[in-house]
Formats: structure tokens, C-alpha cells, sequence
């Protein structure tokens, strides 16, 4: 009678207005009460649930015709999957494979549906990143004070797949994993590329002459750090799609005390300065050399994934520092709204975040130091789709992870929506800072 996470406290308020009765001695016992009228779920009228085999529920999720379809207020739905392999666990959120997206009402009320929502939105994120130009500390998981009834609900036995919680930080074993959420980088995650082409100043009417000039300054950061330290100029016509796709032609070689500007490697052309041997492009010498500098690419980046103003001068740094806090500024705490999403997924046991971006790998590397994700996304979670494009990077991911894990896709472009749709994984599509913050209450409701 009492639908929702209100069940309690409603029912509760239910049993203290029924009204007393004199009990007599001489008087037999009345018969337990017993419901008279059983009760139908109230109709969702004028609420069309289904949609194409890759929508979903939420605000920001993108169907087939491109037209983003979301829900009235206050009528909260979850993905479920409809296939062969179908979950026993119950839960909030069933997943199969391949999987089939539509949506169903859910039996909260209409009233704590807007409530809850309200509540959510009233929390704002951070203003500012912190300094050292790490993980933002300042982003955290949104605890708050949660009522004993919420609390037994997200640690109830019947769980949906892939919400434990970890006992320790290390991240899940690969064979471990049931959800994997893969997320394109800009404007998904970050705002860059929209701070040059001044559609962000145009689509959220912000100053454009101050966003372009942002934008142009973390670009100088971003291809400063990868020239001087992550090896853009010797790797940037030999791009690769992950940092391990050459190591199997490294020889283990001890790099410490290795010379990089004196080997002769020099790109792709293999020209190398006067008087040095060099080996022939794509031959085993070279393909060697070439090896050695992507495994002292992921060194650098394990070394300072949470301090990249270790890499920088004091200028660089604090031109950094002002740069993430007005970029936050700009852009209302973007970044910030979409991180509580990726620490929520990072916390959990049996779940992982990859980034797919169609940037190449090296500025993708210097992007994802520069904005702090570092601690996010370990080097091994990121891939390039520069060269193969998004849908062949998710084969390869499927390849790595498996077809039993779940897939969800996040991102902004078609790229993403058109891969997704070709791997049957569902797509929640990003445009608006309403998007992260519904993506961060679906997570956080287990619908995710």
C-alpha cells in the first residue's frame, strides 16, 4: 500500500491512525485485520515507455531519431535488458546481453520522485579545483545524511550486479568485472574543444572572447607538456591506440640513464642527427626505440597521474591552477558535477571507468593529467580512436573485458552514439549540465 523508499515512515503514519478498540474480557478476540481491496498500481497515463533497442531513461539519453526523449518530472524509469542471459539478483537495474533498452515505471511516488530530485540539484559542486593540479579532494561522494531506510536499501542483500562496494583501493580483478562505463573525454568529461570553436559561449551564453582565451591558453599547456615530456614530437605521426600496443617489441632494456634525444629515433622518418645510426621505419631497431618511448610515457604518467605540477615550472603551475579554476568558473563546475559521477563508479566493487577519446594518445594523456583525472582513469583505461575509430575501439575493449560484462557508453557525439548502437550497448548521452546530474542520480539510485 505504501509504494517506494516512503514504505516505512507511510506505513508507519498508517498504523497510528487506525482507530483504537476497547478490549472486554468477556469479549472474543477479533480475527487478525485482513485488506479488503487489493489495490492496482496507479496508471502512468499519457507516458509512452518504450524506445529504440539503445535509449534509455533519464534526461540525457539520446534514441535513434536524435531526439532526446525524457521523462515527465517526477517519473523516474531504469534500463532493463530483455535477452537470453538474464540476471536471478533483484534489484532496481536487470542486465543481459546483448542488451535491449525500454523503460518501465517505477514504483515510486510522484511527490518524493520531485523531492528527492529537488534534493539533488540543491547540492552544488565545488567552485574550484584544488591546487597541485591533482585529483580535485574537494569532490566527494555526496553522503550526506541518508534516513535508515535509504541506508538498508543500497546494502540489501539483492543488490543489482556490480554494486559491492570494494573492501580496499585496489581496483577489481579484469576476470572480476560485470560494468564497465566507457566515457569520451571532451566536452563529456572535460570542456576544451567547444571553448575553441566558441559554440560553448553561443550554446550557454558566456562571454566568447573570455572562453576562447581560456581555451587557447590550456591548449599551449596541453601541447607544452606533451612536447616536453610525454614525447609528442618523436610520437605524433606513430600514434597508437593504447600505451601497451607496441610492447612487445621492447626488449626490457634498463632506461634510467637512456639518452632519447641522442638514439637516432627521431619519428617516423627514422632521420636521426648526422653521424648516428639509425634503424629503418618500422624495422626492429626502430620499432624498439619506439617501444622504449612509450614505456617511459606510461613511467611519466604513473609518476605524476596525481601531481602533474611536478612536471611544470612554478609559472606553468600556477597559470594552471588559474586556468582549472576560471575553466571551472565558465564552464559552472563542469568538471566538478562529472567527476562525482566517475569517483561513484570508481568506488564500487566490480566496476571500472575506460576513456575512449578521438584524440590522439599523447595530448589525450597530457588533456586527462591537465584536468586532474590522473587518479580516474589509470593509463591502461584509456584508449585512442584516432586511428581505427570508436566502434573498433570497442571491440577491442569487448575483446579485453569480455561479452559477460556490461557495457554503457556516455558521451556526446554521434561517434560514440553510432558505436554504442552496433555493440547493443545502451548510450546516455551528455549535452547539458542536467545530463551529469541526472547520470549522477541514476548512479546513485542503482539504476546504473
Amino acid at each position: 500500500l505504501c509504494p517506494g523508499k516512503v514504505w516505512v515512515s507511510n506505513c508507519r503514519s498508517l498504523v497510528l491512525h487506525l482507530p483504537a478498540v476497547t478490549s472486554y474480557t468477556s469479549q472474543v478476540a477479533f480475527p487478525p485485520l485482513a485488506q479488503s481491496t487489493v489495490y492496482s498500481a496507479f496508471p502512468q497515463t499519457g507516458q509512452t515507455y518504450g524506445l529504440p533497442p539503445f535509449g534509455a531513461m533519464w534526461p540525457g539519453i539520446k534514441t535513434e531519431t536524435g531526439l532526446p526523449e525524457a521523462p515527465s518530472g517526477g517519473q523516474p524509469g531504469f534500463l532493463s535488458f530483455s535477452t537470453a542471459y538474464t540476471s536471478n539478483q533483484p534489484g532496481h537495474l536487470h542486465y543481459s546481453y546483448p542488451s535491449q533498452g525500454k523503460l518501465q515505471p517505477h514504483s515510486f511516488s510522484r511527490d518524493n520522485a520531485v523531492k528527492l530530485s529537488d534534493q539533488k540539484r540543491n547540492a552544488s559542486p565545488p567552485e574550484n579545483l584544488p591546487a597541485g593540479a591533482a585529483l580535485p579532494t574537494s569532490v566527494v561522494l555526496p553522503t550526506g545524511a541518508r534516513d535508515q531506510d535509504e541506508v538498508g536499501r543500497r546494502n540489501s542483500v539483492g543488490k543489482a550486479k556490480g554494486k559491492a562496494k570494494k573492501s580496499d583501493n585496489s581496483p577489481p580483478a579484469e576476470s572480476d568485472l560485470e560494468r564497465i562505463f566507457l566515457w569520451d573525454l571532451d566536452e563529456t568529461i572535460i570542456i576544451f574543444h567547444s571553448l575553441l570553436t566558441g559554440s560553448y559561449a553561443q550554446k550557454f551564453g558566456k562571454d566568447p572572447a573570455t572562453v576562447l582565451n581560456l581555451g587557447l591558453q590550456m591548449e599551449e599547456l596541453i601541447f607544452e607538456l606533451a612536447d616536453t615530456h610525454l614525447f609528442f614530437n618523436d610520437l605524433e605521426e606513430c600514434d597508437q591506440v593504447h600505451v601497451e600496443d607496441v610492447a612487445s617489441d621492447d626488449n626490457g632494456q634498463e632506461l634510467s640513464n637512456y639518452n632519447f634525444l641522442a638514439d637516432g629515433f627521431n619519428g617516423p622518418s627514422g632521420g636521426g642527427a648526422s653521424g648516428t645510426t639509425t634503424g629503418v621505419q618500422g624495422g626492429v631497431e626502430w620499432m624498439r626505440k619506439l617501444a622504449f618511448r612509450y614505456r617511459r610515457l606510461k613511467e611519466i604518467y604513473n609518476s605524476y597521474k596525481g601531481n602533474v605540477g611536478g612536471l611544470l615550472s612554478p609559472m606553468k603551475r600556477e597559470l594552471l591552477l588559474r586556468l582549472q579554476s576560471e575553466i571551472e568558473n565558465v564552464t559552472d563546475a563542469w568538471l566538478s558535477t562529472a567527476l562525482k559521477s566517475l569517483l561513484l563508479i570508481q568506488s564500487r566493487g566490480k566496476c571500472m571507468n575506460v576513456l575512449v577519446t578521438t584524440t590522439q594518445l599523447v595530448p589525450a594523456l597530457a588533456k586527462v593529467l591537465l584536468y586532474g583525472l590522473g587518479d580516474v582513469f589509470p593509463i591502461e583505461n584509456i584508449y585512442s580512436a584516432t586511428k581505427i575509430g570508436k566502434e573498433s575501439c570497442f571491440e577491442r575493449i569487448v575483446s579485453r573485458f569480455g561479452k559477460k560484462v556490461t557495457y554503457v557508453v556516455i558521451g556526446d557525439g554521434r561517434d560514440e552514439e553510432f558505436a554504442a548502437k552496433q555493440h547493443n550497448m545502451p548510450f546516455w548521452r551528455i549535452s547539458t549540465h542536467g545530463d551529469l546530474v541526472s547520470l549522477h542520480q541514476a548512479l546513485e539510485l542503482d539504476f546504473l
